[in-house]
């Protein structure tokens, strides 16, 4: 299962599995029944994007994008872990929690990066664990260094603040 929104700018997701799992779900699920498809136009900018990625189109730009991407996310999560904070998921995954542990700091957290100038997803219960809460970045190509380090010197700043720093092998 995996979702169209986030990697590929589109809108819509995808579930893999045997025929007959397809078939159930297309009968039972409200989404399925109830629903409509994609439309073509979304369609056609998912097939364009996995064009673009696999280098059918006759650039290396997918290549480009995804390097950058991957590059990008490292850095990010290890510039994270470095101040002290810990950062759940997957090297080289785009989408960085970070964990914040504590419900009463969620929405401080949201509020106090974006008076910093800095939008921030944040997650909380019932969507995590009520211990699980996160913010949750979503880290693009499109980033440059001075981007993913702006927004480091703010999330840092918060961190202070809220005193969000749970790794031991942080030294500050």
């Amino acid at each position: 299962m995996g979702t169209f929104t986030k990697s590929y700018g589109a809108m819509g997701g995808y579930i893999a599995g045997s025929a007959a799992l397809i078939e159930y779900l297309r009968e039972n699920s409200s989404g399925s029944v109830y629903g409509s498809g994609m439309s073509p136009v979304v369609t056609a900018q998912i097939a364009r994007a996995f064009a673009i990625i696999e280098g059918a189109d006759g650039t290396d730009t997918g290549a480009k994008k995804l390097r950058a991407i991957k590059d990008n996310a490292n850095y990010f999560r290890a510039r994270l872990e470095d101040m002290g904070c810990e950062a759940w998921g997957d090297k080289d995954s785009p989408v960085v929690p970070l964990m914040l542990y504590n419900p009463g700091k969620t929405t401080t957290f949201s509020r106090e990066c974006f008076a910093r100038n800095l939008a921030v997803v944040v997650v909380g219960f019932p969507a995590t664990s009520l211990m699980e809460s996160r913010a949750r970045f979503c880290i693009s190509a499109g980033h440059t260094r001075e981007d993913l380090d702006k927004a480091l010197v703010a999330i840092e700043e918060v961190v202070d603040l809220l005193r969000l720093r749970y790794r031991k092998r942080w030294m500050g």
